[in-house]
């Protein structure tokens, strides 16, 4: 009876394990922060500014990211409008939320502002492989505007006033699956470790099994 009971909670740990997502991975990064050029306001509201993003991967989930942005010494940078787009600010939309920030590892620069590291978790879209524009825009701060950090990585970029300009500081987050259909919002598929994982459990519990009956 105890061996019984054994084998089926080991059975329910793999099942419970296998449907465990993936964590998060990079999914693009436009190179390192710079600090010391220059920058592009996202706020206040008006100004948009948008950078390419592209995916490797079929079935991939943004669920995140940490940009560089400039503030006033002291000011904090709250949320932002971010969308994901098959444009430059337009065309399918595929995301676009009001998305919560994290600061943290301000460093003062040479034109006395701060530069932080502002990063975000969201529940995102799963996209194809393909190039893809991110947005920001109408950021909440404390008061004074906040700039985007330009780091003139390989990603495209522009700003909604100007047009062309060098790109910025950034890095997305997400997860692979199987899932190939880019508007999606169904789960995912378990990773092929958490499939390897709940096969060892199934013939761990066979074998316990044979040996009892034995």
């Amino acid at each position: 009876m105890k061996l019984r009971l054994a084998s089926l909670s080991l059975l329910a740990l793999c099942l419970t394990l296998a449907g465990v997502p993936a964590m998060a991975q990079v999914v693009y990064d436009n190179g390192p922060t710079n600090g010391n050029t220059d920058a592009w306001a996202i706020s206040p509201s008006g100004f948009i500014v948008s950078d390419t993003v592209n995916v490797a991967n079929n079935g991939t989930t943004i669920t995140g990211g940490s940009f560089a942005m400039w503030l006033t010494p002291g000011d904090t940078l709250y949320s932002a409008e971010l969308s994901i787009t098959s444009g430059e600010n337009g065309g399918t939309s595929y995301f676009d939320q009001t998305v919560n920030f994290t600061q943290s590892g301000c460093v003062l620069n040479n034109y006395d502002y701060d530069i932080c590291t502002e990063t975000t978790a969201f529940n995102g879209p799963h996209l194809n492989s393909g190039t893809y524009w991110l947005n920001l825009q109408n950021a909440r701060d404390g008061g004074y505007p906040t700039y985007w950090d330009e780091n003139s990585g390989p990603s495209s970029a522009s700003e909604n006033s100007v047009g062309t300009i060098p790109s910025e500081s950034f890095t997305v987050l997400g997860s692979e699956s199987s899932t190939t259909t880019s508007t999606t919002t169904t789960g995912t598929v378990p990773e092929p470790s958490s499939l390897v994982l709940f096969a060892s459990g199934f013939f761990g519990l066979t074998a316990v099994l044979r040996r009892k009956l034995l």
